[in-house]
């Protein structure tokens, strides 16, 4: 049976600390710029912070993997490019790619650096899978977030000695992994070109004797009584009134969560656990990663699973298990 990697998300030097110190295996990290698909205001790394970063995290037994995982702008690529080439200069362990140039580049020109195959890509079925393997070496591919775990475990038996890796907590998305033109509509900014899915610069809260009103570029995007609690303002997660009932039409809020799932994940041969959040605090990083790498030592010693619940770090205080059961086949 194999021990997978824990990958956990951090968005500042602090989150990366907290990360290490919690028992990750592995930190993946983002530039300060639009290369990365969170690239938020007071979010990600400089060039010196990741070369410390790094530092800190392999004194400790943990590697550091850089998400390169937005697409560069048509005859621009420099800016990608730049971030692969300062990656392998700063001795991350491996970079998350999505763009097959940028693949191609980052293959050609650094050989020697471990390529990950993101997300956002959405390779989903063997054939794609073998495609970057042999095409770009390519040692392990992000699956999206629409497979079950049979679904799997028969990639796994397919594509070895690939490795895949899987989500395991976290926000989740309405679109293939993030492909989502919503935000592009409303803001002119998208998480796939530049790496922001409903910026904070085009958020808005108007508080009246009724509550409070989010708002993204000027869309009403929900409403909040009195005493509820104000989410943000993603367009996805909006409650919107249609045929006269109020609703969340497109997605609720709610958190993946594969606690309960892990003895089956491992069984069907996934190689690491990936943690979603580089947006979010130093407490829900701790706080996550120990949760699983309690979890995780816990099924590879043979131990019943720890019960450990963490509503109180979920949007909306809810939780699935996502694509991974089906439940609605």
């Amino acid at each position: 049976m194999i021990r997978p990697e824990l990958i956990c998300p951090a968005g500042t030097p602090a989150a990366l600390k907290s990360a290490v110190d919690s028992g990750a295996d592995c930190v993946y990290v983002g530039f300060r710029d639009e290369t990365n698909a969170r690239n938020f205001p007071g979010l990600n790394f400089s060039r010196k912070e990741l070369e410390e970063g790094i530092a800190y995290a392999h004194a400790r037994g943990a590697k550091v993997l850089v998400a390169i995982n937005t697409f560069p702008r048509a005859g621009h690529p420099q800016l990608w490019q730049a971030a692969v080439d300062d990656s392998a200069r700063l001795g991350a362990d491996a970079v998350i790619l999505a763009d097959i140039g940028l693949i191609d580049y980052a293959a050609r020109t650094h050989p020697e650096l471990r390529l990950h195959l993101s997300v956002q890509a959405a390779a989903s079925n063997p054939q794609a899978i073998a495609f970057y393997a042999e095409r770009f070496g390519v040692k392990r591919v992000v699956l999206p977030r629409v497979l079950t775990v049979p679904e799997i475990a028969a990639i796994n038996r397919a594509v070895a000695p690939v490795e895949t890796e899987v989500f395991v907590f976290g926000g989740l998305c309405v679109m293939a992994e993030g492909r989502c033109a919503l935000s592009s509509y409303a803001t002119g900014q998208s998480p796939n070109m530049n790496g922001v899915c409903s910026p904070a610069s085009h958020v808005r809260y108007v508080e009246s004797g009724r509550g409070i009103t989010s708002q993204l570029a000027g869309f009403t995007i929900n409403q909040f009584g009195l005493n509820e609690p104000a989410g943000y303002p993603t367009l996805c997660k909006g409650r919107f009134n249609a045929a006269g009932k109020t609703s969340y039409l497109f997605e609720e809020p709610t958190s993946l969560n594969t606690l309960a799932m892990l003895p089956d994940l491992i069984n069907a041969g996934v190689a690491a656990f990936k943690i979603e959040g580089r947006q979010r605090g130093r407490a829900y990083v701790a706080a996550v990663v120990q949760a699983f790498r309690q979890s995780v030592d816990a099924v590879m010693a043979g131990r019943p699973l720890p019960d450990i619940n963490l509503d109180s770090i979920t949007e909306g205080g809810r939780q699935t298990t996502g694509a991974y059961e089906k439940a609605w086949r």
